[in-house]
């Protein structure tokens, strides 16, 4: 789920070939985890270094795709998993978890206690990444979790695809907003189809399946964010903070960050000067890194200092890193092996070979985007060049209309959705904070990525039908 800018050699071999080659690297991948219990983080870097080898990338290259590909992927994940596991440790050791939970429980009911969270998370992903929103509600998934029992999966999965859905579906995430650049679609046309699909697409492909998942495959509640022993609250201040308080650190990062992208279409539009000192420094505090930031600052004060020293503070802070240490290194190697994929040309070869099978648009720019998503892992990556590839097809479709555009923008986001694997980083960060093994990763988040990319296509195309 995180872009990495990669320049694209020629690739050695033709499609054949690569194709056979990428096929086997996955295999290798899973083999080594699942077979072998060689750590995740080793071999992704082995298979990264084999898998770069076999497709000729050329020698003094090979070390630099790879930590480009694992910087590239750290540049985006390390500051918000750092920081949001910070904001989430103190939301959970002051009350403040219990406090949102009870509220979500109190107006929604115990039975629907997943279906509040999931409703919670589409609110909160409106403008934040997948990534930072799911960072910042798993206490509030575990704290629920841990009240009512039962596997993790029931409350964390419908919270984990709303934010999938809003940031494949929705602008202004960077996918869809990039896609629909590229095929002159209108994003105000965008924003309203995205949201018309993307609702009912939750509620089938995570908010049901979550339920069933939830039964069928049993997922302790992790003790990932809990960091050791709490420190004693000072004086008598054990009471909780007010649902208020807890609500102002959760729209903080939302807040902060719809101003940036606020500004940046407003700028784009003409409706104010992208150039002014007043909306660069309002776009600076939006950027998602700055925005959990000036939220870690603001829940430190405000839940941290008011009920424990400083120094107490300072140690749960710590105390939050040690746990995602292990899960910051992994993404990034899943990040690795996404950037040798789309260096060795694989995805490239694939998306090509796709695109002149002669398919209906709609349907071609599914196939293609799904391919590039199964060929080199990163959903906004398969989303942009997939739009990118299919522009000069749409461009000489006749007849098409502004909410055609508007379909073929989200069957683009469907396929670069589906098949989440060893190769993308999402998959990586989801199955280690839910303390889930690679098999079972594979059994539930990757089969619920692909409900959400595949029935999100399919209603694009029933309404490309009819509208």
């Amino acid at each position: 789920m995180f872009l990495v800018e990669d320049a694209v050699p020629e690739p050695a071999f033709g499609s054949g070939p690569l194709l056979a080659i990428a096929a086997a690297a996955v295999a290798l991948l899973l083999l080594l985890i699942i077979r072998f219990k060689v750590h995740a983080f080793v071999a992704l870097v082995l298979v990264s270094f084999l898998t770069a080898l076999a497709t000729k990338i050329a020698p003094a290259d090979v070390v630099t795709v790879m930590t480009d590909g694992f910087g590239a992927t750290l540049a985006s994940v390390a500051l918000l998993v750092g920081l949001g596991a910070m904001i989430g440790r103190l939301l959970e050791v002051t009350g403040g978890a219990q406090v949102l939970a009870d509220t979500l429980i109190a107006r929604f009911g115990e039975d629907r206690a997943p279906f509040a969270l999931g409703i919670a998370s589409l609110l909160f992903g409106f403008p934040i990444f997948f990534d930072a929103g799911l960072v910042v509600m798993l206490p509030i998934i575990f704290s629920v979790a841990r009240r009512f029992g039962g596997s993790v999966l029931r409350y964390a999965f419908p919270a984990a695809g709303a934010f999938a859905v809003m940031h494949a579906f929705v602008p202004p995430h960077p996918g869809p907003v990039a896609a629909a650049d590229l095929v002159s679609a209108d994003i105000g046309l965008l924003l309203i189809f995205g949201l018309l699909i993307g609702l009912p697409t939750w509620y089938l492909a995570s908010y049901l399946y979550g339920l069933w998942a939830g039964s069928r495959y049993m997922v302790d509640v992790p003790d990932l964010l809990s960091g050791g022993p709490v420190p004693e609250t000072k004086g008598d201040e054990h009471r909780l903070p007010s649902f208020g308080l807890v609500l102002a650190v959760l729209l903080l990062p939302m807040v902060l960050i719809f101003v940036d992208t606020g500004l940046d279409t407003l700028a784009t539009q003409g409706t104010v000067d992208g150039d002014a000192v007043w909306v660069n420094a309002l776009r600076i505090i939006g950027k998602t890194p700055i925005a959990l930031l000036i939220t870690t600052l603001f829940a430190m004060v405000a839940l941290g200092w008011r009920r424990r020293t400083k120094a107490d503070v300072e140690t749960l802070m710590n105390d939050a890193l040690a746990p995602v240490c292990a899960i910051i290194l992994i993404t990034g190697a899943g990040g690795m092996f996404g950037g040798v994929l789309r260096a060795s040309g694989i995805g490239q070869a694939l998306a090509d070979t796709l695109e002149s099978t002669g398919l209906p648009v709609i349907v071609a720019a599914f196939v293609v985007s799904a391919a590039l998503r199964v060929a080199q892992g990163s959903a906004t990556v398969a989303l942009t060049t997939a739009a990118g590839l299919m522009a000069p097809t749409i461009e000489a479709s006749s007849g098409l209309s502004s909410i055609d555009l508007v379909l073929v923008v989200i069957a683009i986001a469907g396929g670069a959705t589906v098949l989440s694997h060893v190769n993308d980083s999402g998959f990586w960060l989801v199955g280690r904070f839910l303390g889930m093994d690679e098999k079972t990763t594979l059994k539930t988040w990757t089969v619920m990525e692909t409900l959400i990319g595949g029935i999100g296509f399919l209603f694009a195309f029933a309404l490309s039908l009819v509208l």
